[in-house]
């Protein structure tokens, strides 16, 4: 997109990650576990995900917002450490930078978070000067951003009118309500990216055949995201099932859909297949188990091609 100054424009949440791994089994109440290694790091699917997207070689500008404290510090010295453009952040002066603590026990996690800033972001804070400086917009999380998910339909529809495509997860919902305006949403994206779980609850419905027919009528593409089995692609003239890259030693699973949607978006961007896109998402995602934290595996472009041909054969 060479008449773009970036690539993609990431809207999301921004918090970093106390991540706790080694633990033999969750917490019961009144009772108390340990953990071998612990981790502060950058967290919120949006953050990792324009992290990892801009070390695969797009280019990424970033729109949330944080708190003005060590939180924030980190936060912002992380993303432009690995090229993503912050200028748009926007800085809470009554809020504190949220934070996630994610317990990690063999492949399966529990998460507490505190949203904090994050619950500022409005879609009226991203301009159209804003979705013109790029070619894609993606928006993640939109469960923990109160303020910005009634804008939503308004946001992706003005990000097409002004020639932008679009990408969407939703992530999980923390009430479990489930209530995000699908219908007037997926008109306007080009890509759906939730996980089955998701799927089936934002749909209400109780199969992947049943929900991808909810939606037949309204959505454009859906990826779904099926963990250590892989991810499924869906369009109005293709079905693909697309096999896990297989990693024998996970150290942690955070941030991997994160990481399989950089990976899928990069593609796309690029002009790829669908194919070609689910091909290079599932990859990323099983680079990113390979390292604790969201961003670990991905620490530069070298790094991520070592590790994809060194553990899956696969040459970048």
């Amino acid at each position: 997109m060479p008449d773009k100054k970036f690539d993609v424009l990431v809207v999301g949440e921004l918090n970093v990650d106390l991540i706790l791994n080694g633990i033999d089994k969750f917490p019961e109440i009144g009772k108390e576990v340990l953990a071998e290694k612990m981790m502060l790091t950058l967290g919120s699917s949006s953050a990792i995900f324009a992290s990892n997207l801009s070390v695969l070689g797009s280019r990424v500008s970033f729109c949330g917002c944080i708190g003005k404290d060590s939180f924030a510090s980190k936060i912002l010295h992380d993303l432009i450490q690995k090229g993503v453009d912050c200028s748009h952040i926007l800085r809470s002066e009554t809020a504190d930078t949220g934070i996630t603590v994610a317990l990690n026990v063999g492949e399966d996690r529990a998460m507490v978070t505190y949203p904090g800033a994050m619950t500022e972001l409005k879609a009226t804070d991203i301009s159209d000067e804003m979705l013109l400086s790029a070619g894609h917009l993606h928006v993640s999380s939109i469960f923990l951003q109160p303020k910005l998910k009634p804008g939503l339909p308004d946001l992706f529809r003005r990000a097409r009118a002004l020639g932008l495509t679009t990408s969407l997860d939703p992530q999980w919902d923390p009430a479990e309500n489930w209530d995000c305006a699908l219908t007037d949403l997926l008109p306007h994206v080009n890509i759906f990216l939730p996980n089955l779980e998701e799927f089936k609850k934002i749909t209400a419905q109780d199969s992947l055949k049943s929900a991808l027919a909810s939606v037949k009528h309204t959505a454009s593409c859906v990826v779904i995201k099926n963990g250590n089995t892989g991810a499924i692609g869906w369009n109005q003239s293709e079905f693909i099932e697309q096999p896990a890259f297989l990693n024998t030693e996970v150290v942690d699973a955070i941030g991997a859909g994160d990481s399989f949607n950089a990976g899928f978006i990069h593609q796309f961007v690029n002009g790829k297949s669908l194919a070609e896109c689910l091909k290079f998402g599932v990859l990323c995602g099983a680079v990113n188990t390979t390292e604790s934290g969201g961003t670990t595996a991905f620490a530069d472009h070298e790094t991520v091609k070592r590790t994809a041909l060194s553990k899956f054969n696969f040459r970048i």
